[in-house]
């Protein structure tokens, strides 16, 4: 018997084309079925019952990290109370704390930013070329630093001497409020920009706020303290056409201080410019 002739490839794809297109998928079914009609509707699905989850009580913001430090009694509580805060990466990263520098009576508080590489391996504030200007600026109105009280916003250097961030400041301003409260100071020096946000707020350059009284509400203070921004020793160094402005500014605060019976220790001597500096 003679084998039928093969069915041409091009033939045998449209042939298969057609049997799906009809519904013809199984080559051979146990009974006849009628392609044409609907298949039979299936019955809906009843959900499943989904078992009651617990869920954990939020967590609380990171509070912790900006809440208040237990109130200190002294200076040597509050300098305990900073080594012993761990909430502030910075800390990591620093050599030591830098807590301090001059009169623990001081009438007059000066307010820098953050230590810088000397300071951090010092453990004193205003040490570097920064702090040797910040010596002439007081000398120039007859003071010394051991009439004043030196701190800055953040006590730990921040890494690459950048400025503090918002968070690294909100994490350190409760030592400071309770440092200028257990200094009690009748006037504040406030040193660049990073100090008048601490202290201040608002988003204003230092340029434009400086050389003017502000006030000050220190949490335990009873009364406000009046604060002077004025321009940073470092930035001065980087920027010296700005030293006569700041002179500007030292020369008021003295003004208002005399004024104010505020520097009773200060030296009666007559103020030498820092421009030449």
């Amino acid at each position: 018997m003679q084998s039928p002739d093969p069915i041409p490839p091009d033939l045998a794809l449209a042939w298969l084309a057609l049997q799906a297109e009809w519904g013809a998928v199984d080559g051979l079914a146990d009974a006849p079925q009628d392609h044409t009609q609907p298949p039979p509707r299936a019955e809906p699905t009843r959900p499943i019952p989904l078992r009651p989850t617990t869920q954990s009580p939020p967590r609380p913001a990171a509070a912790a990290t900006t809440a208040a430090p237990p109130a200190a009694i002294s200076l040597a509580g509050l300098r305990a109370a900073l080594e012993a805060f761990d909430d502030c990466a910075l800390k990591r990263t620093a050599t030591q704390l830098v807590f301090a520098d001059g009169s623990e009576t001081a009438r007059i508080m000066l307010i820098g930013e953050a230590p810088g590489g000397e300071e951090d391996r010092a453990g004193r504030p205003f040490v570097g070329p920064a702090g040797q200007l910040l010596d002439r600026m007081l000398a120039s109105i007859g003071l010394d630093r051991t009439q004043v009280r030196i701190v800055n916003v953040v006590p730990w250097r921040p890494p690459g001497n950048r400025n503090p961030s918002e968070a690294e400041i909100a994490q350190c301003l409760p030592f400071l409020h309770q440092h200028i409260a257990l200094i009690r100071p009748q006037r504040l020096l406030l040193l660049g920009a990073v100090a008048v946000r601490a202290l201040i707020g608002g988003k204003e350059g230092i340029s434009r706020v400086r050389g003017s009284w502000k006030s000050v509400t220190i949490p335990g203070l009873d009364q406000p303290v009046r604060a002077l921004p004025t321009y940073h020793p470092a930035f001065l160094l980087r920027q010296p056409s700005a030293k006569r402005l700041a002179w500007s500014d030292l020369l008021t605060l003295r003004q208002d201080c005399v004024e104010d019976s505020v520097l009773l220790n200060a030296a009666p001597q007559k103020p030498q410019s820092i421009t030449e500096s």
